[in-house]
Protein backbone atom coordinates (compact mmCIF):
# COMPACT_ATOMS: atom_id res chain seq x y z
CA UNK A 1 0.00 0.00 0.00
CA UNK A 2 1.39 3.38 -1.04
CA UNK A 3 1.57 6.21 1.50
CA UNK A 4 0.43 9.80 0.84
CA UNK A 5 1.35 12.68 3.13
CA UNK A 6 -1.30 15.43 3.00
CA UNK A 7 -0.27 18.85 4.38
CA UNK A 8 -3.35 21.10 4.59
CA UNK A 9 -4.37 23.64 7.24
CA UNK A 10 -8.13 23.57 6.49
CA UNK A 11 -9.56 20.77 8.59
CA UNK A 12 -12.64 20.11 6.43
CA UNK A 13 -10.63 19.96 3.21
CA UNK A 14 -7.99 17.82 4.90
CA UNK A 15 -10.55 15.27 6.12
CA UNK A 16 -12.41 15.12 2.79
CA UNK A 17 -9.20 14.61 0.80
CA UNK A 18 -7.94 11.97 3.22
CA UNK A 19 -11.22 10.07 2.88
CA UNK A 20 -11.01 10.12 -0.93
CA UNK A 21 -7.45 8.82 -0.92
CA UNK A 22 -8.21 6.12 1.66
CA UNK A 23 -11.10 4.90 -0.49
CA UNK A 24 -8.57 4.58 -3.32
CA UNK A 25 -6.50 2.26 -1.09
CA UNK A 26 -3.80 4.72 -0.07
CA UNK A 27 -2.43 5.00 3.43
CA UNK A 28 -2.88 8.66 4.32
CA UNK A 29 -0.84 10.71 6.79
CA UNK A 30 -2.02 14.25 7.54
CA UNK A 31 -0.40 17.39 8.91
CA UNK A 32 -2.12 20.75 9.68
CA UNK A 33 0.88 22.96 8.87
CA UNK A 34 4.20 22.98 7.06
CA UNK A 35 6.40 22.45 10.09
CA UNK A 36 4.62 19.27 11.15
CA UNK A 37 4.50 18.20 7.51
CA UNK A 38 8.29 18.31 7.21
CA UNK A 39 8.70 16.33 10.43
CA UNK A 40 6.32 13.64 9.16
CA UNK A 41 7.99 13.51 5.72
CA UNK A 42 11.41 12.93 7.28
CA UNK A 43 10.06 10.32 9.70
CA UNK A 44 7.77 8.30 7.39
CA UNK A 45 9.28 8.83 3.88
CA UNK A 46 5.88 8.80 2.07
CA UNK A 47 5.54 7.80 -1.57
CA UNK A 48 4.07 11.18 -2.50
CA UNK A 49 3.37 14.51 -0.77
CA UNK A 50 0.31 16.69 -1.45
CA UNK A 51 0.79 20.14 0.07
CA UNK A 52 -1.21 23.36 0.27
CA UNK A 53 0.68 26.62 -0.33
CA UNK A 54 -0.99 29.13 1.98
CA UNK A 55 -0.54 27.74 5.52
CA UNK A 56 0.42 29.01 8.98
CA UNK A 57 3.85 28.48 10.58
CA UNK A 58 5.48 27.47 7.28
CA UNK A 59 3.92 27.78 3.81
CA UNK A 60 4.16 25.27 0.98
CA UNK A 61 7.14 26.99 -0.64
CA UNK A 62 9.03 26.70 2.62
CA UNK A 63 8.09 23.04 2.90
CA UNK A 64 9.42 22.07 -0.51
CA UNK A 65 12.54 24.18 0.01
CA UNK A 66 13.38 22.30 3.21
CA UNK A 67 12.57 18.88 1.72
CA UNK A 68 14.76 19.56 -1.32
CA UNK A 69 17.72 20.24 1.00
CA UNK A 70 17.30 16.84 2.67
CA UNK A 71 18.85 14.00 0.65
CA UNK A 72 16.35 11.49 2.06
CA UNK A 73 13.28 13.47 0.95
CA UNK A 74 14.34 15.42 -2.13
CA UNK A 75 13.15 12.75 -4.59
CA UNK A 76 9.70 12.24 -3.05
CA UNK A 77 7.10 13.36 -5.64
CA UNK A 78 5.60 16.68 -4.54
CA UNK A 79 2.18 18.02 -5.61
CA UNK A 80 1.14 21.58 -4.79
CA UNK A 81 -2.49 22.20 -3.86
CA UNK A 82 -3.66 25.80 -3.98
CA UNK A 83 -6.40 28.26 -4.85
CA UNK A 84 -3.80 30.36 -6.69
CA UNK A 85 -3.69 29.80 -10.43
CA UNK A 86 -1.47 32.68 -11.55
CA UNK A 87 1.27 31.66 -13.98
CA UNK A 88 3.97 33.24 -11.81
CA UNK A 89 2.90 31.19 -8.78
CA UNK A 90 2.87 27.95 -10.77
CA UNK A 91 6.30 28.70 -12.22
CA UNK A 92 7.71 29.48 -8.77
CA UNK A 93 6.48 26.13 -7.45
CA UNK A 94 7.93 24.20 -10.36
CA UNK A 95 11.28 25.95 -10.07
CA UNK A 96 11.45 24.90 -6.43
CA UNK A 97 11.06 21.27 -7.50
CA UNK A 98 7.31 20.56 -7.49
CA UNK A 99 6.17 17.75 -9.78
CA UNK A 100 2.57 18.83 -10.24
CA UNK A 101 0.12 21.61 -9.39
CA UNK A 102 -3.59 21.12 -8.61
CA UNK A 103 -5.80 24.20 -8.43
CA UNK A 104 -8.80 24.42 -6.10
CA UNK A 105 -11.60 23.62 -6.64
CA UNK A 106 -10.84 20.15 -7.99
CA UNK A 107 -12.60 16.79 -8.11
CA UNK A 108 -11.50 13.51 -6.60
CA UNK A 109 -10.61 11.95 -9.94
CA UNK A 110 -8.22 14.79 -10.76
CA UNK A 111 -6.49 14.38 -7.40
CA UNK A 112 -6.16 10.59 -7.67
CA UNK A 113 -4.89 10.76 -11.25
CA UNK A 114 -2.17 13.21 -10.24
CA UNK A 115 -1.09 11.03 -7.32
CA UNK A 116 -1.07 7.83 -9.40
CA UNK A 117 0.91 9.48 -12.19
CA UNK A 118 3.58 10.84 -9.84
CA UNK A 119 3.99 7.55 -7.97
CA UNK A 120 4.32 5.65 -11.25
CA UNK A 121 7.02 7.97 -12.56
CA UNK A 122 8.86 7.91 -9.24
CA UNK A 123 9.15 4.12 -9.58
CA UNK A 124 11.32 4.68 -12.65
CA UNK A 125 14.04 6.20 -10.47
CA UNK A 126 14.07 3.08 -8.28
CA UNK A 127 14.53 0.63 -11.15
CA UNK A 128 17.81 -1.19 -11.58
CA UNK A 129 18.50 -0.02 -15.11
CA UNK A 130 21.55 -1.16 -17.05
CA UNK A 131 23.95 1.66 -18.01
CA UNK A 132 23.35 1.35 -21.75
CA UNK A 133 20.80 2.46 -24.32
CA UNK A 134 18.56 -0.56 -23.68
CA UNK A 135 18.24 0.80 -20.15
CA UNK A 136 17.49 4.26 -21.47
CA UNK A 137 14.76 2.93 -23.75
CA UNK A 138 13.24 1.15 -20.74
CA UNK A 139 13.19 4.44 -18.81
CA UNK A 140 11.56 6.41 -21.58
CA UNK A 141 9.05 3.66 -22.27
CA UNK A 142 8.05 3.64 -18.59
CA UNK A 143 7.85 7.41 -18.42
CA UNK A 144 5.89 8.03 -21.59
CA UNK A 145 4.30 4.75 -22.45
CA UNK A 146 6.21 4.54 -25.73
CA UNK A 147 9.69 3.80 -26.99
CA UNK A 148 10.25 7.44 -27.84
CA UNK A 149 13.88 7.13 -28.89
CA UNK A 150 13.07 4.45 -31.42
CA UNK A 151 10.23 6.60 -32.70
CA UNK A 152 12.79 9.35 -33.23
CA UNK A 153 14.87 6.97 -35.34
CA UNK A 154 11.97 5.94 -37.57
CA UNK A 155 11.65 7.33 -41.11
CA UNK A 156 15.13 8.82 -41.00
CA UNK A 157 17.64 8.95 -43.81
CA UNK A 158 19.96 6.01 -43.24
CA UNK A 159 23.63 6.41 -44.10
CA UNK A 160 25.78 3.42 -45.00
CA UNK A 161 29.30 3.13 -43.62
CA UNK A 162 31.96 0.70 -44.73
CA UNK A 163 34.21 -1.17 -42.32
CA UNK A 164 36.72 1.21 -40.61
CA UNK A 165 34.75 4.25 -41.82
CA UNK A 166 34.81 7.15 -39.33
CA UNK A 167 31.33 8.27 -38.24
CA UNK A 168 32.54 11.20 -36.17
CA UNK A 169 35.94 12.25 -34.85
CA UNK A 170 37.18 13.41 -31.48
CA UNK A 171 36.81 17.19 -31.33
CA UNK A 172 33.85 17.35 -33.76
CA UNK A 173 30.87 19.43 -32.65
CA UNK A 174 28.02 17.21 -31.43
CA UNK A 175 25.11 17.85 -33.80
CA UNK A 176 23.50 14.40 -34.07
CA UNK A 177 22.39 11.40 -32.07
CA UNK A 178 23.20 8.17 -33.93
CA UNK A 179 21.12 4.98 -34.09
CA UNK A 180 22.48 1.68 -35.45
CA UNK A 181 20.02 -0.15 -37.69
CA UNK A 182 22.62 -2.66 -38.86
CA UNK A 183 26.21 -3.40 -37.90
CA UNK A 184 28.61 -2.72 -35.04
CA UNK A 185 30.42 0.43 -33.94
CA UNK A 186 33.27 1.14 -31.57
CA UNK A 187 34.26 4.43 -29.97
CA UNK A 188 37.87 5.05 -28.99
CA UNK A 189 40.33 7.65 -27.82
CA UNK A 190 43.84 8.11 -29.25
CA UNK A 191 46.96 9.23 -27.38
CA UNK A 192 49.80 11.36 -28.74
CA UNK A 193 51.58 8.25 -30.03
CA UNK A 194 48.52 7.16 -32.00
CA UNK A 195 47.65 4.26 -29.70
CA UNK A 196 43.91 3.56 -29.41
CA UNK A 197 41.85 2.78 -26.32
CA UNK A 198 38.32 1.48 -26.99
CA UNK A 199 35.83 3.16 -24.65
CA UNK A 200 32.52 1.94 -26.08
CA UNK A 201 30.98 -0.90 -28.10
CA UNK A 202 27.59 -0.58 -29.80
CA UNK A 203 25.32 -3.03 -31.61
CA UNK A 204 22.13 -2.99 -33.71
CA UNK A 205 19.42 -1.10 -31.83
CA UNK A 206 21.90 1.01 -29.85
CA UNK A 207 22.21 4.80 -29.77
CA UNK A 208 25.60 6.47 -29.40
CA UNK A 209 27.04 9.98 -29.28
CA UNK A 210 24.57 11.06 -26.59
CA UNK A 211 27.05 12.07 -23.86
CA UNK A 212 28.44 14.99 -25.87
CA UNK A 213 24.88 16.09 -26.69
CA UNK A 214 23.98 16.18 -23.00
CA UNK A 215 27.15 18.01 -22.07
CA UNK A 216 26.81 20.47 -24.94
CA UNK A 217 30.46 19.86 -25.85
CA UNK A 218 32.47 18.35 -28.67
CA UNK A 219 32.90 14.59 -28.96
CA UNK A 220 35.53 13.25 -26.57
CA UNK A 221 36.10 10.12 -28.69
CA UNK A 222 36.07 8.87 -32.27
CA UNK A 223 33.34 6.54 -33.58
CA UNK A 224 34.27 3.95 -36.20
CA UNK A 225 32.35 1.18 -37.97
CA UNK A 226 33.68 -2.26 -36.98
CA UNK A 227 31.84 -3.75 -39.97
CA UNK A 228 29.52 -2.48 -42.67
CA UNK A 229 26.83 -0.41 -40.93
CA UNK A 230 23.54 1.32 -41.62
CA UNK A 231 23.09 4.24 -39.23
CA UNK A 232 20.28 6.76 -38.81
CA UNK A 233 20.94 10.17 -37.27
CA UNK A 234 18.65 12.38 -35.19
CA UNK A 235 19.21 16.16 -35.04
CA UNK A 236 20.40 17.56 -31.71
CA UNK A 237 17.34 19.82 -31.41
CA UNK A 238 14.92 16.88 -31.39
CA UNK A 239 17.02 14.95 -28.87
CA UNK A 240 17.18 18.01 -26.59
CA UNK A 241 13.42 18.39 -26.76
CA UNK A 242 12.97 14.77 -25.66
CA UNK A 243 15.21 14.84 -22.59
CA UNK A 244 14.31 18.37 -21.51
CA UNK A 245 10.56 17.71 -21.57
CA UNK A 246 10.68 14.84 -19.07
CA UNK A 247 12.21 15.35 -15.65
CA UNK A 248 12.27 11.63 -14.82
CA UNK A 249 14.14 10.80 -18.02
CA UNK A 250 16.78 13.42 -17.29
CA UNK A 251 17.23 12.26 -13.68
CA UNK A 252 17.73 8.70 -14.81
CA UNK A 253 20.09 9.86 -17.53
CA UNK A 254 22.29 11.31 -14.79
CA UNK A 255 22.28 7.97 -12.99
CA UNK A 256 23.19 6.14 -16.19
CA UNK A 257 26.06 8.51 -16.87
CA UNK A 258 27.33 7.96 -13.33
CA UNK A 259 27.29 4.20 -13.93
CA UNK A 260 29.14 4.71 -17.21
CA UNK A 261 31.83 6.65 -15.35
CA UNK A 262 32.18 3.74 -12.92
CA UNK A 263 32.54 1.30 -15.82
CA UNK A 264 35.24 3.44 -17.40
CA UNK A 265 37.10 3.56 -14.08
CA UNK A 266 37.01 -0.24 -13.88
CA UNK A 267 38.25 -0.46 -17.47
CA UNK A 268 41.19 1.83 -16.73
CA UNK A 269 42.07 -0.15 -13.61
CA UNK A 270 41.97 -3.35 -15.64
CA UNK A 271 44.30 -1.95 -18.28
CA UNK A 272 46.66 -0.56 -15.67
CA UNK A 273 46.91 -3.52 -13.31
CA UNK A 274 45.55 -6.71 -14.90
CA UNK A 275 47.84 -9.32 -16.40
CA UNK A 276 47.93 -9.83 -20.16
CA UNK A 277 45.89 -13.04 -19.92
CA UNK A 278 43.26 -11.36 -17.75
CA UNK A 279 42.99 -8.39 -20.14
CA UNK A 280 42.41 -10.64 -23.15
CA UNK A 281 39.95 -12.85 -21.26
CA UNK A 282 37.95 -9.80 -20.11
CA UNK A 283 37.86 -8.43 -23.68
CA UNK A 284 36.49 -11.73 -25.00
CA UNK A 285 33.83 -11.88 -22.27
CA UNK A 286 32.81 -8.27 -22.96
CA UNK A 287 32.37 -8.92 -26.67
CA UNK A 288 30.52 -12.16 -26.05
CA UNK A 289 28.02 -10.52 -23.67
CA UNK A 290 27.57 -7.48 -25.87
CA UNK A 291 26.91 -9.19 -29.18
CA UNK A 292 25.86 -12.80 -28.53
CA UNK A 293 22.23 -12.22 -27.57
CA UNK A 294 20.17 -15.37 -28.19
CA UNK A 295 22.52 -16.64 -30.91
CA UNK A 296 23.79 -20.03 -29.72
CA UNK A 297 26.17 -20.23 -32.71
CA UNK A 298 27.71 -16.84 -32.04
CA UNK A 299 31.36 -16.32 -32.99
CA UNK A 300 33.53 -13.27 -32.31
CA UNK A 301 34.20 -11.91 -35.78
CA UNK A 302 36.54 -9.02 -35.12
CA UNK A 303 39.97 -8.08 -36.39
CA UNK A 304 42.93 -8.79 -34.15
CA UNK A 305 43.76 -5.09 -34.28
CA UNK A 306 40.35 -4.10 -32.91
CA UNK A 307 40.43 -6.85 -30.30
CA UNK A 308 43.86 -5.65 -29.16
CA UNK A 309 42.58 -2.09 -28.68
CA UNK A 310 39.64 -3.38 -26.63
CA UNK A 311 41.99 -5.44 -24.45
CA UNK A 312 44.44 -2.56 -24.16
CA UNK A 313 47.44 -4.52 -25.35
CA UNK A 314 49.70 -4.92 -28.38
CA UNK A 315 48.44 -6.93 -31.34
CA UNK A 316 51.37 -9.36 -31.18
CA UNK A 317 50.79 -10.03 -27.46
CA UNK A 318 47.10 -10.59 -28.12
CA UNK A 319 47.78 -13.17 -30.84
CA UNK A 320 50.16 -15.13 -28.58
CA UNK A 321 47.59 -15.13 -25.76
CA UNK A 322 44.80 -16.30 -28.07
CA UNK A 323 47.04 -19.15 -29.18
CA UNK A 324 47.59 -20.11 -25.52
CA UNK A 325 43.83 -19.99 -24.85
CA UNK A 326 43.24 -22.27 -27.83
CA UNK A 327 45.79 -24.78 -26.56
CA UNK A 328 44.06 -24.72 -23.17
CA UNK A 329 40.70 -25.33 -24.91
CA UNK A 330 39.23 -22.10 -23.56
CA UNK A 331 38.50 -20.94 -27.11
CA UNK A 332 38.60 -22.24 -30.66
CA UNK A 333 39.62 -20.29 -33.75
CA UNK A 334 37.81 -21.14 -36.99
CA UNK A 335 38.77 -19.22 -40.13
CA UNK A 336 39.89 -16.33 -37.96
CA UNK A 337 36.65 -16.20 -35.92
CA UNK A 338 36.84 -16.86 -32.18
CA UNK A 339 34.49 -19.35 -30.52
CA UNK A 340 34.34 -19.33 -26.72
CA UNK A 341 34.41 -22.87 -25.34
CA UNK A 342 34.68 -22.20 -21.62
CA UNK A 343 33.12 -18.89 -20.67
CA UNK A 344 33.26 -19.56 -16.93
CA UNK A 345 37.03 -20.12 -16.86
CA UNK A 346 37.65 -17.02 -18.94
CA UNK A 347 35.43 -14.94 -16.67
CA UNK A 348 37.06 -16.25 -13.49
CA UNK A 349 40.62 -16.18 -14.74
CA UNK A 350 43.08 -15.25 -12.03
CA UNK A 351 45.03 -12.04 -12.46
Amino acid sequence: MKTVLLIEDNEDIRENMAEIMELANYKVLTAPDGKQGIEMAVKHKPDVIVCDIMMPVLDGYGVIHMLQKNEETRNIPFIFLTAKAERAEIRKGMELGADDYITKPFNGTELLNAIESRIRKAEILKQDIQPNMDGLNQIISSAGGKDLLKELAQDRTVNKYKKKHIIYSEGNHALRLFYIEKGKVKTYKTNDDGKELVVGLYNEGDFFGYIALLEGTTYKETAEAIEECEIASIPKEEFDQLVNSNREVMQKFIQLLAKNVTEKEQQLLSIAYNSLRKKVADALITLNRKYKGDNENFVIDISRENLATIAGTAKESLIRTLSDFKDEKLIDIVSGDIVILNERKLENMLN
